[in-house]
């Protein structure tokens, strides 16, 4: 009886050794997962989005992921090594390169693409078009009325992105020459907050990326827009962004922490590629060549 205890005992063993020895085999042939994380402008979070999902299909060792929340918290993220990948719809500032030097960060910029700004407004808006200088009159809080732009005579519902958003400090740069936000401007949280709003409410004006005014269709309506007052109204598109006829566009970047490597050079390179390009186009946003 004990030595067929023995045996059974000994049996046992060798099958438990058996079987570790092919799991750890199987575990051994399954390809190492390796991580993106991409963080902060909305503006880019739907390219961004498109670009993970395409180099995932061509990499399935390789799992990324992409959140907004601002330009200024994925640079954020990048100075406090949160995130591999920043998108931001605006250029790094001085004071943070200052404190990415403090704390042992190169930030590495790299342009993916461009983008046009749309002003939108309700689809039943009377007004035609605005000079880049009745639009920043407008968010300024200049003009409070849409008869102060050749409209009725009844208020201006102002829509603004939160100032940890790219596109607000470009608009406020570019379009109100660096004044103020209106104190009656309403921040919205998001991008797509901002056509819904302006979707439902036919006094109201707001701004968004020109990809995402394309993909809200018929709910909005994207303005077109004069340089001055003796220039010709242009619509956002990519052949106007392209081309600079439409005076209201910027450059999309990527950044990193120090040179590319490993998986982030990868990605970067996937999405600089004529592959990488054509998602930008199909995306509704302006390719880079």
């Amino acid at each position: 009886m004990f030595k067929k205890i023995l045996v059974i005992s000994l049996v046992a063993l060798a099958s438990s050794l058996i079987l570790m020895s092919c799991a750890k085999k199987d575990s051994s042939d399954e390809p190492e997962v390796k991580y993106l994380t991409i963080k902060g402008s909305d503006t880019m979070v739907h390219l961004a989005s498109e670009w993970a999902e395409a180099f995932m299909k061509k990499h399935a060792d390789v799992d990324i992921s992409v959140t907004g929340g601002g330009s200024g918290t994925g640079i954020a993220a990048l100075l406090n090594g949160t995130t591999d990948i920043c998108i931001a719809s605006r250029k790094i500032k001085e004071k943070e390169e200052t404190m990415a030097a403090e704390q042992g960060i190169s930030p590495n910029e790299i342009v993916t693409s461009r983008d046009g700004i749309a002003v939108v407004v309700h689809p039943e808006n009377s007004v035609d078009n605005l000079t880049i200088e009745q639009v920043g009159k407008i968010y300024t809080g200049a003009y409070t009325r849409w008869s102060d732009v050749g409209g009725p005579d009844q208020p201006i519902i102002i829509l603004s992105r939160e100032s940890s958003s790219g596109t607000y400090v470009f608009f406020q740069k570019r379009v109100m020459n660096k004044k103020d936000y209106s104190q009656d401007a309403m921040l919205m949280p998001s991008t797509s907050a901002i056509i819904q709003s302006v979707s439902q409410d036919k006094l109201a004006i707001g701004y968004v990326g020109l990809g995402y005014g394309v993909q809200a269709g018929d709910k909005v309506r994207m303005m077109s827009v004069k340089n001055d007052a003796d220039s010709p109204a242009v619509a956002p598109s990519v052949a106007s962004v392209q081309d600079a006829s439409y005076g209201i566009a910027r450059p999309l970047h990527f950044y990193t922490n120090g040179e590319l490597t490993g998986v982030t050079k990868d990605f970067v390179d996937f999405v600089l590629s004529a592959e990488g390009q054509q998602i930008v186009l199909e995306s509704g946003y302006v390719p880079i060549n």
